[in-house]
């Protein structure tokens, strides 16, 4: 009977541990080495935004001025056809 009494304060002895090693452990590893983690990933995030940027813009010499109209008259678009104003007939 002592035999089993002891068999069960020593696994019960280990359980402790064990659980006690996870958490520990998890502490660890997310108030060291998760923040370290995420922010090399943003690093390199921005990095690539950075090169993304870059290739995106066009090079031009220092002092040029270019004007972009980015709005589209429609009506005036020979594409779209002729505008007709109508009247609805009763």
């Amino acid at each position: 009977m002592t035999l089993f009494i002891t068999l069960y304060i020593v696994n019960f002895l280990r359980t402790l541990v064990i659980i006690a090693v996870i958490y520990f452990g998890f502490r660890f590893v997310m108030r060291y080495l998760f923040p370290k983690i995420i922010d090399k990933g943003m690093k390199n995030m921005q990095q690539k935004m950075r090169e993304q940027q870059r290739q995106q813009q066009p090079k031009r010499p220092e002092g040029e001025v270019t004007v972009e109209n980015r709005r589209s008259n429609q009506r005036n678009n020979p594409d779209n056809g002729e505008y007709v104003d109508f009247e609805e007939v009763d």
